[in-house]
């Protein structure tokens, strides 16, 4: 707070906020790292100790190189600083490998990455609208966005506690957003093609780049009443945007298409095999599908009216990483998820499309695209929430609606983000530092929109509210429970629990003042109640026992 007062004055209080936020990840370097840390270190030796032809082939460990070519360079670049801190973490008989220099290079690699983060932070709070002005510092949209991205709780956890190199992933896409929001699309349209040789999870936002970019750079002039004037399409443009988009996927594929080896890359990038939850569900649409299929299995097996032999053995609450099949509901394919997911973005899209309302429209239509990928996609991670909340609250401080929404989305999905650290030492961290990230999220909001109508309503309340609760449940109350399993239960169970809470306000409203006050408005709502979810990932399992014996956890700490 003192570096903060004498930033005010100076008028560099972004610096500061940027500085104290560095240290603070830096204090977090002795904390509990997931498997995700030793899935990066072999990526380390893979692209150091072997060629290029072999990148994609390699699998003496089982973290094998999933992520498209750019990660891949940047994996190998990374290689050639790591072999000054310790040779021995590059080669790749050498699994588990975690010396100190190890994790102090790893720590701070990710550390050093984030000043990309930072700099697209300040970009973006340079396109907000300075409308709201207050007169203390602490009121002002800019800064409070910048402590909502900077200090974002759940980006904080991930890359700095669980361990992985997001933080430079979102600067590449808010950087690509700010570009887009001061109008200067070629940059926007490199950078995000750029972000998708990197990660390819970013795909699931693909539409919204393409719908705007053709709507708003390609068609030049509008009609009086917002229409297209078709006479207005510029081949010149569209010819220029895809040859961004070509150059950037020939530079980053052209080596494995000169090998023949896409097919192999495209299998490594795309390895639906790993089924459609991720072993600690999200809590999304097809968790309540799984919990369902759970229940009526237990059901029809105390009636008998199942088979135990004819039970698949693959469970999806085992803490396997695999595919299995449902038992009386429809398996889920890759294929229905695709479908599901294209049709929960459509509204959005198609108010882009007929209804634009420039950057803050894209903005809107690109979180609903990350939010509806979230509930259908195919392996869906609790992680890939952050695709939706860091755009969001861009959104955030620009209308009291988008505030309240943003409140409810980011403090419920970083909550479910909690079981990824379910070690006793970083148990007050994760709730030290979400409360605090929590409790400025809500007043700062409420402060700059006082004169508007609450951010929450009764019901919105108490269900945020009922977060204590739950955690207190988890944490204090299930431990000392009679309710003994396989080994991984508590943590399923843990899951579980927040899935239920979590899944039931993942609203998806498709449409924020895209047409006129007053008008109906196009409502996309995912109101999930899944109080039963808790039984299904947990208790539900111990009753399969009887029916399957279970099998030694294998838990893959997979990347989305």
């Amino acid at each position: 707070m003192a570096a903060l007062t004498i930033a005010t004055g100076t008028g560099n209080w972004f610096s500061a906020l940027a500085l104290g936020v560095t240290l603070l990840k830096c204090l977090l370097i002795p904390t509990y790292h997931s498997t995700d840390f030793e899935v990066h270190r072999n990526w380390l030796a893979i692209t150091h100790s072997l060629p290029i032809s072999q990148w994609y082939y390699e699998a003496t460990s089982e973290w094998t190189l999933d992520y498209p070519p750019f990660f891949a360079w940047f994996e190998y670049i990374l290689s050639h600083v790591a072999k000054y801190f310790d040779q021995e973490m590059l080669n790749v008989h050498n699994l588990n490998y975690s010396s100190s220099r190890t994790l102090l290079f790893q720590r701070f690699s990710v550390i050093f990455m984030d000043v990309l983060f930072v700099y697209a932070v300040r970009e973006c709070c340079k396109c907000i609208d300075g409308k709201k002005v207050g007169k203390e510092l602490t009121e002002k949209p800019k800064f409070i966005l910048s402590v909502l991205l900077l200090w974002n709780f759940g980006l904080l956890i991930v890359d700095h506690i669980h361990f992985q190199y997001n933080g430079f992933l979102f600067g590449l896409m808010l950087l690509s957003i700010a570009r887009l929001f001061q109008k200067r699309h070629m940059e926007g349209a490199f950078l995000f093609a750029v972000l998708l040789h990197f990660k390819h999870i970013y795909l699931y936002v693909a539409p919204a780049y393409g719908v705007y970019l053709l709507r708003s750079y390609c068609f030049t002039a509008n009609k009086p009443d917002g229409s297209i004037r078709w006479k207005s399409f510029s081949f010149v443009r569209v010819i220029s945007l895809g040859l961004v988009v070509f150059l950037v996927s020939a530079l980053s594929l052209g080596p494995f298409l000169a090998l023949n080896q896409l097919p192999q890359v495209f299998s490594r990038l795309f390895p639906f095999k790993r089924g459609l939850c991720h072993a600690y569900w999200a809590p999304n649409f097809w968790a309540l599908y799984n919990a369902l299929d759970k229940v009526l299995s237990v059901i029809g097996l105390k009636l008998k009216f199942l088979d135990p032999n004819n039970i698949p053995k693959a469970s999806m609450t085992s803490g396997l990483v695999q595919q299995f099949q449902h038992t009386v509901l429809p398996s889920v394919t890759p294929l229905a998820t695709l479908i599901c997911t294209l049709i929960a973005i459509l509204p959005s899209i198609f108010c882009l499309w007929f209804k634009p309302q420039g950057p803050r429209g894209f903005l809107r239509c690109l979180t609903l695209c990350a939010l509806s990928s979230f509930m259908f996609g195919w392996h869906v991670h609790e992680k890939a929430i952050l695709l939706a909340i860091l755009p969001m609250s861009l959104l955030s401080v620009g209308k009291a609606g988008d505030a309240s929404i943003f409140l409810i989305l980011t403090t419920t999905g970083h909550y479910s983000l909690f079981p990824l650290l379910f070690t006793a030492p970083e148990l007050p961290i994760k709730i030290l530092l979400m409360l605090l990230f929590t409790i400025y999220s809500i007043s700062s909001l409420k402060t700059l929109f006082r004169k508007e109508k609450p951010l929450f309503n009764w019901m919105e309340t108490f269900y945020l509210l009922g977060l204590g609760p739950l955690e207190v449940c988890c944490e204090f109350v299930f431990p000392f429970t009679s309710w003994k399993g396989p080994a991984l239960l508590p943590r399923l169970e843990y899951s579980g629990a927040v899935s239920v809470h979590c899944n039931l306000h993942l609203s998806l409203p498709s449409s924020w003042d895209y047409r006129r006050h007053d008008q109906d408005q196009i409502i996309f709502v995912f109101f999930v109640e899944m109080g039963f979810h808790h039984f299904a990932q947990a208790g539900l399992e111990l009753l399969a026992q009887a029916v399957h014996p279970p099998r030694p956890p294998k838990v893959l700490g997979l990347q989305v």
